[in-house]
């Protein structure tokens, strides 16, 4: 049995905290080539996850907001945004499926943010994800660039 209470948000969410790339994963699967993956997503403003996609093995996945706020940003093939949903508990958008072969992002847009995902699995690092090659890797100069712009579309989005 998992039980998913305060005390285990504000764990992971301590740890997001003191990570250098201001995220981390809490998994329940047991293995990777577990067929459904379950997780907690712990992350913090000022993580950056670059846009990317899964297919090839195609793989869903579905997020559930626990705490906080994230905003998911879904692109076409050219990088363009065509679809933003903020997941915040408080304002009654609690979940949302990301199809197969969809570009998207996270971006967390208030501290403690903890979202429920679960993924097809199994895993595996070599092909779990598609990077856009349009977008910046996470660790390159202009990520943090980038990351600010996508704030911004969000704030302005309809």
């Amino acid at each position: 049995m998992i039980i998913i209470n305060d005390f285990l948000l504000n764990r992971i969410s301590e740890k997001a905290s003191q990570s250098e790339r201001l995220r981390k994963n809490y998994n329940f699967h047991h293995y990777d080539a577990d067929p459904m993956q379950r997780m907690l997503n712990a992350m913090e403003p000022g993580t950056y996850i670059r846009p990317h996609k899964h297919e090839k093995p195609d793989k869903r996945e579905i997020f559930i907001i626990l705490k906080g706020s994230v905003a998911f940003v879904i692109f076409n093939n050219t990088g363009d945004v065509t679809d933003i949903v903020i997941l915040d508990s408080t304002k009654g958008v609690f979940g949302i499926e990301i199809p197969p072969a969809t570009w998207h992002t996270l971006v967390a847009l208030k501290k403690k943010s903890v979202l429920y995902e679960i993924k097809d699995g199994p895993y595996d690092a070599a092909h779990d994800k598609m990077f856009a090659d349009w977008a910046p890797p996470e660790n390159a100069t202009d990520a943090e660039a980038y990351l600010f712009q996508l704030k911004r579309t969000i704030s302005n989005y309809p």
